[in-house]
């Protein structure tokens, strides 16, 4: 019994009880990792293929180890030219031995929820928040000559004063006093 299924971008044959290296993984060495996108099982014979994966397949596999891969030379030259760089590389791989294939009736693997949404949210209120205190702030301070040109704009604008867009900064601390 082979499956075809995607482990970090990229589509691997794989076997049970078989090892492999794969892109690095974000997990801990001996963690169980489950991988839902199965295209294709083939038991005994008996080909399925999935439109594109296969609902309720799901191949677990374990970590065994986080290493580097070979390092390879890149090397460019133009002839004639005296131009010769010369880069190396070394890949971040993670060593998995799969454990088992199931064809039919496995629970999608839980994938981690997604605060970014909630996180931004959180970050625009913060930052709606921040701008009548920094208003305030403007009000407040008398000092304007230690203001930015667009906070002295601002300031114009909230006065109500006409043509400060065209306006240099000492002209602006002018024009507010």
């Amino acid at each position: 019994m082979y499956a075809i299924v995607e482990i970090a971008g990229q589509q691997f044959k794989v076997e049970k009880d078989q090892q492999l290296f794969v892109h690095r993984l974000d997990a801990k060495e001996g963690d169980k990792i489950k991988f839902d996108d199965v295209y294709l099982i083939d038991d005994k014979g008996g080909v399925t293929v999935g439109a594109p994966v296969i609902s309720g397949a799901q191949v677990s596999a374990s970590v065994l180890r986080h290493l580097k891969g070979d390092k390879v030379i890149v090397f460019k030259k133009k002839r004639r030219k005296g131009y010769k760089k010369k880069n190396g590389h070394r890949q971040y791989l993670t060593e998995i031995k799969v454990e088992s294939i199931v064809a039919s009736g496995a629970k999608p693997a839980a994938k981690k929820a997604e605060p970014k949404k909630e996180e931004v949210k959180a970050k625009v209120e913060t930052k709606t928040e921040a701008k009548p205190k920094a208003a305030k702030k403007e009000t407040a301070t008398t000092d304007i000559s230690g203001m930015t040109v667009a906070e002295l704009k601002a300031l114009a604008k909230e006065r109500g004063l006409t043509g400060y867009t065209s306006m240099k900064k000492a002209e602006l601390i002018d024009a507010l006093k």
